[in-house]
């Protein structure tokens, strides 16, 4: 190796450790859409979301965006809602997640804004356009 390849190699190394020690090339904040659309998966979502949230530090370093439709969507009506989703919705809320809901489920189910639990917003273009719309974003796509 060259006496100019080691130099450079030590450079680059010591341009790094600083640039990691200062955070000066830290990310974005973080944009994620988590998508739920089966019952069954709705408890596992909002524990991947809460699980997100810490994982990365809190809520100041994350925007998540949860968008439902199909069957998942009956879990948030209101006058049915386990306790526990309701909760953890509310927490989630807290911290700053969005919560959206198909337009086109909401129909299809015969609900309107008020059966739904507190905070979510109606997206009538569709739950898979909205999620698009997301990841043309830089929105990152989950869907456990």
């Amino acid at each position: 190796m060259t006496l100019f390849r080691i130099c450079a190699a030590a450079l680059m190394a010591v341009v790094l450790s600083v640039g990691a020690s200062t955070g000066a090339w830290a990310e974005e904040k973080m944009k994620v859409v988590y998508h739920v659309s089966e019952l069954e998966k709705v408890g596992f979502v909002l524990g991947n979301m809460a699980n997100h949230i810490t994982g990365v530090g809190g809520p100041e370093n994350v925007e998540l965006v949860l968008v439902a439709h199909g069957p998942a969507l009956k879990a948030f009506h209101d006058i049915s809602a386990d306790p526990k989703i309701s909760d953890r919705v509310a927490a989630l809320q807290k911290d700053g997640a969005h919560f959206e809901a198909c337009g086109n489920t909401m129909k299809a189910q015969a609900v309107s804004l008020d059966d739904l639990l507190e905070g979510f917003a109606q997206r009538d273009e569709g739950g898979v356009v909205r999620i698009a719309q997301l990841q043309s974003e830089g929105y990152i796509y989950i869907r456990p």
